[in-house]
């Protein structure tokens, strides 16, 4: 699967589902499931003949392990995962799942540690949380070399534009009036 490009719907409750299967966007992040949801998730977004990636780190029920991905892989079939564990990323990309890596930017130390488990792991694109941050967005390419999607704490049209000139490739984001843009 290709690096997802602009806004990208993610979806915590079910009650947004149908209107991002209804929406123009080819690709939809779940954020929360329960491991019971995940087929039938993937089957509807499948049929909008949309692209689906779930947040492995935040589906009830399964265990971030060779076990839980292989259940994924073989019985999900979802197009890519997000997460903030290197294990999770080196076994997507085992499986040749799309494999985006979430960094959360707490301060400098928590940079440099995250720059590591992306060397480590080499997912296919970085998540940066929160996404308000452009000069962490720019450096954050310039070092991984990487695609980087913003997410966390975008809630207006300029913050999206922001992030999106400080060299994002995408932004994830719940905000359903952004999900037009």
């Amino acid at each position: 699967m290709e690096i997802p490009s602009g806004v990208i719907p993610a979806i915590r409750r079910m009650k947004d589902f149908e209107k991002v299967l209804q929406s123009n966007h080819d690709t939809v992040v779940f954020l929360e499931s329960r491991v019971s949801q995940l087929k039938s998730i993937v089957k509807y977004t499948r049929q909008e003949n949309k692209k689906i990636l779930l947040h492995f780190d935040l589906i009830q029920g399964l265990k971030a392990d060779e076990y839980g991905m292989e259940y994924l892989i073989h019985e999900v079939k979802p197009d890519g995962i997000l997460s903030t564990r290197g294990n999770v990323i080196a076994l997507a990309k085992k499986h040749k799942l799309l494999a985006i890596q979430r960094l959360f930017l707490l301060d400098s130390t928590a940079l440099d540690q995250n720059i590591k488990l992306v060397e480590k792991f080499q997912p296919d694109c970085v998540e940066v949380m929160p996404g308000l941050i452009p000069d962490m967005i720019s450096e954050i390419h310039e070092v991984t070399k990487l695609p980087i999607i913003a997410g966390g704490l975008i809630k207006k049209e300029e913050q999206v534009n922001a992030a999106l000139r400080a060299g994002a490739t995408a932004i994830t984001t719940s905000e359903k009036q952004l999900w037009s843009l």
